[in-house]
């Protein structure tokens, strides 16, 4: 899921990912899968991605399944809230 979301401030760009580190105070890591074809071989591969981002109630737990948003800059490599989680680890 890489869609835009429009907002009073303009788009926002939305991805879709699994939490793989609850370990930090309100910040959760984001692991985001994409497949891409291969431009020589034709075939499709799984790349992946982690994101740093913003959970502010502490909520989200490791192979939760969340929905993350573009930000301005939290930190120095938190650019990312978390907007929904879509389904939870069990």
């Amino acid at each position: 899921m890489t869609d835009n979301i429009e907002t009073e401030r303009g788009r926002r760009q939305v991805l879709a990912g699994t939490v793989v580190s609850d370990k930090m105070d309100k910040t959760v890591t984001i692991k985001v899968e994409r497949t891409v074809m291969h431009p020589l071989y034709k075939r499709f591969m799984k790349k992946s991605q982690k994101y740093v981002a913003h959970d502010e109630t502490n909520d989200c737990n490791i192979g939760d399944r969340v929905v993350i948003t573009a930000c301005r800059p939290l930190s120095k490599r938190k650019r990312w809230r978390v907007t929904e989680i879509v389904e939870r680890a069990k």
